[in-house]
């Protein structure tokens, strides 16, 4: 009994005293045990071959070394590269954590400050040149991460400036500060990691329409995200219940559709967003959903608009209040759409080759008050919804753009899609398996796994006499509420063939703001969608196959968390931080 406890004591010294990287790298991580110190002082350089191989000895190492000599073109290093170290060095002496919540107490884990190798230099090479606009196919985010033994030096090697920025954030992860001076920094070495994505989309969905999102609420979003090594947002951006978005050739439909002066999106803020993201290695896909939730449109043009806010029986006509959709077989609509497009789309088409047309829960019943239709059957429906999304297609196509759609355009309406029509799918495995099957790629994302708004309760109110005793106890539609465990157990791929899962390019986790909004944003979203991120990044199974267990996952997402945290985010805690003090001690066993 005392070996075993001597043996458990010395792998908790192991675990406790090694980084514990988020997501974790998915081809090889090592990393030992002698102490490292960050120099405040530590300067970015660009590979320069030989002189560098040479200051930290020879190729046998397996470190870096010699690769350098490979590659005699090395870039110079692009002002994203040069402003991404800024901010690591940032988060390095200024952001960085004390992880005294992951050792016991009383413990004694930080080195002595004369122990150990100082880290003088952070050399940079990168391999490839950047694309602009980088498709799914063009995206290159491999790295490698090294500091050898007794060396002052890391190393990064990548092919693009996206893999440097994503060594930057896992070079973050190595190094804490200690509590006697939070600048003083340290780590273990040495290190090898190579690491690269398993999904190419890894994304966030969220609703700025329902409630009013500051644009700096969207940045630091945007920031988390890039920490998680997510490289998507998906911005719902217009919705029934309000047009924040600024249209400069069509003023009145934010004048009249936002919910109050002042809560828009100027041209200057979406630029903002853009370029924002964009320096993070972030694309930004905007939607903005059509032909239904829409009945905001209806606020400047109201004869594009059938059904609008049918009262008392909206749900007859709609998902969710306010009902009305755009009009079928109509030469307006279709004017309205493309100067909408033409508009926006050339200001889009400058960061990213997506775009987003919408397409989800279009109610059949609104069609019977549209002259162009004047019936509910899916069958006289459907051609007017074909016209529809062929002229909504065709018009991205023309700005150069790839449309995404939801799943029901073509598992519920049976409409024709183009092949390179990308179809995000979000209500059964079903649906990924079906749309794949068609030949289509897919972003995945099923609401009972990544849909994070759900489990607030009902939003609605209820009235007749049996409403709330029918409705009791008021749960949302697609409670209970996803927990970062099950998050984590999805993968997008999941139930699917070898052949088909090559279609999945990714995965979304989701956020529709009937009750969230910019406060409460970053604890709904954090660190649950850090999970998510995992599982985009690393794959749901390790390299042996296995599934990755929670007694691996949760302490190293806790301590992802406060880093989080110190980064101004507000995520909530993984466990109580008597667990994390005393790994393993928190465990049922089946």
């Amino acid at each position: 009994m005392a070996k075993l406890s001597a043996l458990l004591a010395a792998c908790l010294l192991l675990q406790t005293t090694s980084a514990t990287l988020w997501p974790i790298p998915t081809q090889e991580f090592t990393q030992g045990n002698k102490t490292l110190w960050m120099s405040e002082k530590v300067s970015l350089e660009f590979g320069r071959g030989s002189d560098d191989a040479a200051s930290c000895g020879s190729s046998k190492d397996g470190y870096g070394g010699n690769e350098l000599n490979r590659f005699t073109n090395a870039a110079t290093g692009s002002k994203k590269i040069r402003d991404a170290w800024a901010r690591t060095q940032t988060a390095l002496f200024n952001n960085n954590i004390v992880p005294w919540k992951f050792h016991p107490k009383g413990s004694n884990y930080e080195p002595s400050w004369n122990s150990g190798t100082k880290i003088n230099r952070v050399v940079v090479t990168q391999t490839g040149e950047d694309v602009d606009m980088p498709t799914y196919n063009q995206m290159k985010e491999a790295y490698n991460l090294t500091i050898p033994d007794g060396c002052d030096t890391v190393y990064i090697t990548a092919e693009s400036s996206l893999g440097v920025l994503h060594a930057f954030h896992t070079l973050e992860q190595l190094f804490y500060a200690t509590a006697r001076r939070s600048r003083n920094v340290w780590g273990k070495g040495p290190v090898k990691i190579s690491d690269s994505p398993k999904f190419k989309h890894r994304g966030l969905n969220l609703d700025v329409s329902r409630q009013w999102y500051p644009k700096e609420a969207i940045l630091r979003t945007i920031d988390a995200l890039a920490f998680n090594k997510m490289n998507r947002l998906h911005l719902h951006a217009t919705d029934s219940q309000s047009w924040p978005l600024e249209i400069p050739s069509m003023p009145e439909l934010a004048k009249k559709g936002s919910y109050a002066p002042g809560l828009t999106y100027t041209p200057q803020d979406l630029q903002e967003i853009l370029d924002f993201a964009e320096a993070r290695g972030i694309q930004v896909i905007v939607e903005i959903d059509m032909p239904g939730h829409t009945t905001s449109i209806a606020e400047a043009f109201p004869e594009l608009i059938v059904g609008k806010n049918k009262q008392p029986n909206w749900d007859t006509y709609a998902a969710q209040p306010p009902s009305g959709s755009l009009k079928l077989n109509n030469k307006a609509v279709e004017d309205f759409t493309s100067k909408l497009f033409d508009d926006l789309l050339p200001r889009l088409n400058k960061h990213t080759q997506y775009y987003h047309t919408g397409g989800d829960e279009v109610n059949k019943n609104v069609y019977a008050l549209d002259p162009g239709v004047g019936s509910n059957e899916v069958a006289k429906i459907r051609p007017g919804l074909q016209k529809f999304i062929d002229h909504l297609h065709s018009d991205v196509k023309k700005h150069k753009m790839t449309p995404f759609v939801w799943e029901e355009m073509l598992l519920d309406w049976g409409l024709n899609l183009t092949k390179e029509a990308i179809v995000q799918t979000w209500q059964t495995d079903a649906a990924a398996k079906n749309a794949t099957g068609m030949g289509h790629q897919i972003i995945g994302g099923n609401y009972n796994y990544w849909y994070l708004d759900c489990g607030h309760g009902q939003w609605l109110d209820f009235g007749g006499p049996n409403g709330a005793q029918k409705f009791y106890p008021y749960n949302d539609y697609c409670s209970p509420r996803k927990n970062w465990r099950l998050i984590y157990s999805y993968s997008p791929d999941q139930f699917l063939t070898k052949e088909e899962a090559k279609l999945v390019l990714g995965g979304e986790v989701h956020i529709w703001s009937e009750q969230i909004d910019a406060e409460s944003l970053d604890v709904t979203l954090w660190p649950r969608g850090s999970a998510a991120a995992e599982v985009l990044w690393s794959g749901r199974q390790d390299a042996s196959g296995k599934n990755r267990t929670f007694a691996d996952a949760s302490p190293r997402l806790g301590e992802f968390r406060e880093r989080l945290v110190a980064r101004g985010v507000q995520a909530q805690p993984v466990m109580q931080l008597w667990c994390h003090q005393n790994l393993g001690d928190c465990q049922l066993d089946a």
